[in-house]
């Protein structure tokens, strides 16, 4: 596959988020709105024990395929398997009609390299809760599969294939739930557990970065939740999972439940799949320093916290007093260095035919006199008042109030008081 740059080639989605909400996009707003509006068909075509049945099944089976497919497997590769059961996970995955395999990796990926930045396919932070939730998917901009971002996945024509007929899986759910019980069958079994699995996977976008704890420094705002890794089979637990996404367990304690895991680790034992991925004693006691990305981009959050256009302006008023003590010295001193220079002028010209050691006496005098001016430069410099700029202490104060515990604490500290010191010296130096 050849190479272009972002901005020659349209499926790149590595630009800040633009609000254009006109366009009819995945999952397609008429079948998006159509699905929630054709759940309350169940008024006419009732409620039966089969179609409950099936629609919680079908929500356990297809938020499996999510949570195993779609995020650890494409996403992530966080384990290994067939190139049978490879091609099986994205069928159930996609069963879910949220577009091919390939799309939702590349945009996955997306969202773990910008993670709550402008840049963020969906980030509450930036973009408010609701866009985070479902507005998002209603955005031209994140039509397109990225396939420059999943080049590993794009090697398998089937799933290729696949990800371009995204509805295929889809299409053959329906018809098996009509199969099953009819209307009742299509409209409870599967638009009802549909609905669900959409909003069970969109929920990790928004409420997870927002509602729970954070265990982990990993500069962006995902949380652990406990009821939310109950519904999802696992993925509540998102600060774990952005602490070491290579795990394909995301409960890293014991009593963290994560289904999703617990049934990869079941089908492992069949060697269905193999080489899964758990986080280290020491990521897992929180005692691995974080990696310099991290550490850099935390490091700036912290910086933005302070005000720079206080400081600089603080800095200026400083810098004009300064000045103007400054100013004031040097006139003064160039006046005593004049009558200095015209006194030892005509003391040398009296003493020329005096003894050497008078004209030893006069330099030495002078010699005090510009001693005398030197500390008086230097107690007008402690007279000015300077502004007070955060110190490395301050900083790691704010840090440790507003970040997890972590071993990188100091070093966040350090690196965000460099940061704001050369901001200050930017915005000063273009005045």
């Amino acid at each position: 596959m050849s190479t272009l740059s972002p901005a020659s080639n349209p499926s790149r989605i590595d630009q800040p988020v633009h609000h254009d909400h006109d366009d009819t996009v995945y999952p397609g707003k008429a079948l998006f709105i159509g699905v929630h509006l054709a759940c309350f068909a169940a008024i006419w075509t009732g409620v039966t024990s089969t179609s409950i049945i099936l629609a919680i099944t079908l929500y356990v089976a297809r938020m499996f395929g999510v949570t195993a497919g779609y995020h650890r497997y494409f996403s992530h590769r966080s384990f290994k398997t067939s190139r049978v059961m490879q091609f099986l996970l994205a069928m159930l995955a996609q069963s879910s009609a949220q577009k091919g395999a390939l799309w939702w990796a590349g945009h996955h990926r997306h969202h773990h390299r910008y993670s709550d930045t402008e840049h963020d396919v969906h980030s509450p932070r930036h973009e408010g809760f609701w866009y985070a939730h479902l507005g998002w998917i209603f955005a031209p901009q994140w039509d397109k599969t990225d396939y420059e971002a999943v080049p590993d996945l794009s090697a398998y024509p089937e799933l290729v294939f696949l990800n371009k007929y995204e509805h295929i899986p889809t299409v053959l759910l329906i018809a098996l739930c009509a199969w099953i019980d009819g209307w009742t069958g299509l409209v409870v079994g599967f638009c009802w557990s549909t609905v669900a699995t959409w909003h069970g996977t969109f929920m990790i976008n928004s409420l997870a970065h927002v509602h729970g704890n954070q265990r982990y420094v990993t500069g962006d705002d995902s949380r652990n939740n406990w009821w939310l890794a109950l519904i999802t089979l696992g993925e509540g637990w998102h600060n774990n999972h952005h602490a070491y996404q290579r795990s394909t367990r995301q409960g890293f304690r014991w009593y963290e439940i994560d289904i999703t895991y617990y049934v990869l680790k079941a089908m492992s034992w069949a060697r269905l799949v193999w080489d899964l991925g758990a986080p280290p004693p020491e990521v897992v006691r929180n005692e691995r320093p974080v990696g310099k990305a991290v550490l850099e981009k935390v490091a700036r959050q912290l910086a933005e916290t302070f005000n720079v256009e206080q400081l600089v302006a603080d800095a200026r008023r400083a810098q004009g007093a300064a000045q103007q003590q400054f100013a004031d010295m040097r006139h003064q001193a160039e006046d005593r260095l004049a009558e200095m220079k015209h006194h030892a002028e005509d003391r040398l010209a009296e003493m020329k035919h005096q003894a050497e050691d008078r004209l030893s006496e006069a330099r030495h005098h002078a010699e005090e006199r510009v001693a005398h001016m030197r500390a008086q430069v230097q107690q007008a410099m402690a007279g000015v008042s300077w502004p007070h700029f955060p110190t490395r202490d301050e900083m790691r104060a704010k840090a440790a109030a507003m970040l997890p515990a972590s071993p990188s604490l100091d070093a966040i500290a350090a690196r965000a008081h460099e940061l704001l010191a050369e901001r200050v010296a930017q915005r000063l130096a273009t005045a």
